[in-house]
């Protein structure tokens, strides 16, 4: 995929992320218990965070494409979905067995980290001396 389309996916991730943590706070803080608004805003600070870490690495790939960045930026998307959206379902619906599903974002999340780390350590004397 071409780096505006994972920007125009983090962007979006963003977007969600704040959406979901003003609805809980707003709007099922009278609703769920603190433990689950607690599960939400796990969700919602580990959206965040990897939907700025996906925006950087567009930024990266935009700069200078590599598959490894095109690699983790799909270990981003699959982490969040799998990492967040979990936790998401998991407090507004108390299935405890969606539970299993979030270890499999961490890991994808992970996986992203490294292979932004070897993508930059590969490139570490391909610096342009413009």
């Amino acid at each position: 995929m071409p780096a505006n389309i994972y920007a125009a996916c983090a962007a979006i991730s963003a977007a969600i992320a704040v959406s979901m943590g003003a609805f809980a706070a707003h709007g099922l803080k009278s609703i769920l218990s603190a433990y689950q608004l607690d599960i939400i805003d796990t969700g919602v600070q580990y959206q965040f965070y990897h939907a700025l870490a996906l925006l950087v690495v567009a930024w990266m790939h935009q700069q200078r494409p590599a598959r490894l960045l095109k690699l983790s930026a799909g270990a981003f998307l699959v982490g969040t979905l799998c990492f967040s959206g979990s936790l998401y379902l998991l407090a507004l619906t108390g299935i405890r067995g969606l539970g299993v599903i979030t270890p499999i974002g961490g890991v994808a999340f992970i996986i992203g980290w490294f292979m932004v780390a070897t993508h930059c350590w590969q490139n570490k004397g391909n610096t342009d001396a413009s």
